[in-house]
């Protein structure tokens, strides 16, 4: 099931029981007043492996050999529905969605991306001289010297 689904586990359960008889996403949905679109997406899953939709499942990295393989059958004319299948892919919606980055993007595309903030490169920056320096050392001390100056004040006896 997926983990950001806002149905309990026993509306889950009872959805995919329904499933197994024939019951399709709507008609499940407006019998067990849900609302039709966590029943839908419970609901491929299901098609794609049963009983194991309920089974919360880890996000799995694909390597890029993989995706560049299912994608360009994809491209060919296999059927998402199938791949997903084949690979063990939570939904054929990730076959389209890597087809659709080989589309705009080409192949680079499929290779995994750096997460998170960029590091901050410092040698990019030119050395500061030394006047630089001591003028930012300068500043730095004045300000300190303000600080403590009304700091004093805030905590003299006249002021209270």
């Amino acid at each position: 099931m997926y983990l950001k689904s806002t149905l309990s586990h026993s509306d889950a359960v009872s959805a995919v029981e329904m499933f197994e008889q024939g019951f399709t996403a709507k008609s499940v949905a407006m019998s067990l007043d849900l609302a039709g679109s966590p029943v839908q997406m419970l609901y491929q899953p299901w098609q794609l492996r049963g009983l194991g939709a309920l089974v919360t499942r880890d996000r799995k990295q694909y390597d890029f050999e993989i995706k560049l393989e299912i994608v360009r059958r994809h491209v060919r004319g296999e059927s998402g529905r199938a791949l997903a299948e084949e690979y063990g892919l939570p939904s054929p919606n990730t076959v389209a969605t890597w087809t659709g980055i080989y589309r705009r993007e080409g192949e680079d595309g499929l290779l995994p991306k750096r997460r998170g903030r960029p590091p901050t490169d410092h040698r990019d920056s030119p050395p500061k001289s030394e006047i630089e320096t001591l003028r930012s050392e300068n500043d730095r001390l004045s300000a300190e010297v303000a600080y403590l100056g009304k700091l004093r004040a805030l905590r003299s006896p006249e002021r209270r």
